[in-house]
């Protein structure tokens, strides 16, 4: 099976003129967890995750801790806001490099790239370069599962 088999085509994603507050406002609207970036003529040209923008309020002492089970409460931080300046700023400075894979390509192959980066969305693409989908995490794994389900019920019939 291949990727564009399963993938969703009707997909949310931000122009590199964008700003982060404007992706805020796109992950919240939208309940996204990752923005495909395509420039004017709808090319992929980066990704960010919803990390990526938790990244800005996050404490800079979490990098140095290797363990949370004893830490019960982050007190203040909690109710940490980005910095104005953060929300202006453009999402080419925050937007990580494309991870994607080609409409054609095989389950295994898109979920080997899912799993390597760490992706719970991946975006898919066309010969040109143009995003023409997005596949998750969830809908390869089910579209793989669903094959050993065929195959478990063809093993029956026999």
């Amino acid at each position: 099976m291949l990727v564009n088999q399963c993938m969703k085509k009707e997909i949310i994603s931000i122009p590199v003129s964008a700003t982060v507050g404007d992706a805020a406002n796109l992950f919240c609207a939208h309940h996204v967890g990752m923005l495909p970036i395509v420039n004017e003529k709808g090319h992929l040209v980066g990704i960010l995750q919803l990390r990526d923008l938790l990244h800005l309020v996050m404490p800079a002492f979490v990098d140095l801790i290797e363990d949370f089970d004893y830490v019960g409460d982050f007190g203040a931080m909690e109710d940490r806001e980005p910095a104005e300046e953060d929300l202006f700023q453009s999402i080419a400075d925050v937007m990580e490099e494309p991870t994607y894979v080609e409409e054609n390509s095989g389950l295994v192959r898109a979920f080997a790239f899912i799993y390597k980066h760490q992706l719970s969305d991946l975006p898919v693409v066309n010969d040109e370069g143009k995003l023409v989908g997005l596949a998750s995490r969830v809908d390869i794994g089910r579209a793989l599962l669903a094959t050993w389900w065929q195959c478990m019920q063809e093993n029956e019939s026999q």
